[in-house]
């Protein structure tokens, strides 16, 4: 997958807090209820560089949609988790992970949700001006009992909710492989036939983090920063994962 450099510098796009996903009630029925609660113009959301359906917008969504297309070609009819990873820090990861669960909540029969697993630079909470207050990942990982509806946030954008990374005072790679993220996992897919997670990912250089997460997921989408990764760091990276896993490369401009 490729996004030429024009398209990847989006424009912004924001995101505020908004209502908690409603309880399991079948297919349909769990979009409905997914009210917005402040609902972002078009301006907010190019302001937080977040795409959108104005014609303002118009080449990035549609380079985002392309990739969602491929994503349910190669994914069937089964909704999935897909992790989005960068190949070295600063390649744009986050800005792709959230984009491209966008261009999923687009679809009004769909809805997405983002997970920040990005420990190392948890970033997806600004981006989407959502003030954690009652805790994201880390926190449930480590204290169960706060419940797995007390950390999906509303962003502003219809369909979509963030799972923040939460209050992350030290970096485990623990977390990818214990029981528990692995159960709040099937349980946020498992809960409504129509959600589509998208984990934001640590870079696949400097640590094996991304590579132990991609366990978690059924796709992987890696992000190369244009002028920051070499064809020989792209190839490297592409190699250290699962090829059945590997969904494509997405170029980006940092």
């Amino acid at each position: 997958m490729s996004i030429p450099e024009e398209r990847r510098q989006a424009r912004r796009i924001g995101e505020a807090d908004a209502g908690v996903l409603a309880p399991h009630s079948g297919q349909g029925r769990s979009i409905r209820h997914m009210v917005e609660s402040t609902a972002l113009a078009p301006r907010q959301l190019e302001e937080q560089r977040l795409i959108h359906r104005e014609e303002s917008a118009r080449e990035q969504a549609d380079a985002f949609r392309e990739i969602r297309t491929r994503l349910l070609a190669i994914g069937g009819a089964q909704n999935f988790v897909t992790l989005v990873a960068p190949i070295s820090p600063g390649s744009g990861g986050s800005f792709v992970a959230r984009n491209l669960a966008a261009a999923f909540a687009f679809d009004e029969a769909k809805t997405a949700l983002l997970v920040d697993c990005n420990f190392r630079h948890p970033v997806q909470h600004k981006a989407l001006n959502v003030d954690p207050v009652r805790g994201g990942l880390v926190d449930f990982l480590e204290h169960p009992a706060l419940g797995i509806e007390n950390i999906v946030y509303g962003t502003g954008v219809a369909r979509l909710r963030l799972v923040p990374a939460g209050h992350v005072r030290e970096m485990r790679s623990e977390y990818f492989i214990s029981f528990r993220m692995r159960a709040m996992l099937d349980s946020l897919r498992c809960r409504y036939p129509d959600r589509y997670l998208f984990l934001d990912g640590p870079a696949v250089k400097g640590s094996p983090d991304a590579r132990i997460a991609a366990d978690l997921a059924d796709f992987v989408v890696l992000v190369a920063g244009y002028g920051r990764d070499t064809p020989a760091a792209i190839s490297a990276a592409a190699a250290a994962f699962d090829p059945n896993k590997l969904a494509g490369v997405v170029l980006n401009q940092p």
